[in-house]
């Protein structure tokens, strides 16, 4: 059973087919009111500025992939595991290409097909999320950790 964690109604609020739900957003804009998450999960070319909750930083310059593709998938598993439970954000700068594709990685760890992954998080958080060829490659050939 998945705890409620955030508002499903809340901008930016992604509803997983778990019932999980995850926050994504921008860090160029002010913190959204209400609860502070539990957990975030930061995609940025360089070290995210200090949080009052727990995180961590995925090393995912701009308009690019990952620098460390296995990384980024830890992240986004312990991302995926603690939104059971937790108020969990993914955001990069603009909240649009990184944050998208890192989405659609979760989808996929939630169930959700890889060749459907991007159009779900398109209709569940942003439509023009997931931006470049590389990124869209990179959600193709994502699959969930073995075991």
């Amino acid at each position: 059973m998945v705890e409620q964690t955030w508002d499903p109604a809340q901008d930016g609020v992604m509803v997983l087919p778990s019932g999980r739900l995850i926050r994504g957003r921008a860090l160029r804009g002010p913190l959204p009111a209400g609860p502070q998450p539990e957990f975030g999960v930061y995609l940025l070319g360089k070290s995210p500025p200090p949080v009052a909750w727990e995180s961590r930083w995925v090393h995912w310059p701009d308009l690019r992939l990952p620098a460390d593709e296995p990384e980024a998938l830890e992240a986004l598993s312990e991302a995926w595991r603690r939104a059971q439970t937790e108020r969990v954000e993914i955001a990069c700068w603009r909240g649009r290409g990184r944050t998208g594709t890192a989405l659609a990685c979760i989808a996929i760890l939630d169930g959700v097909p890889p060749e459907q992954a991007v159009s779900y998080v398109r209709r569940q958080y942003h439509r023009r999320t997931v931006e470049t060829p590389w990124q869209h490659g990179y959600v193709a050939r994502f699959r969930p950790p073995p075991g």
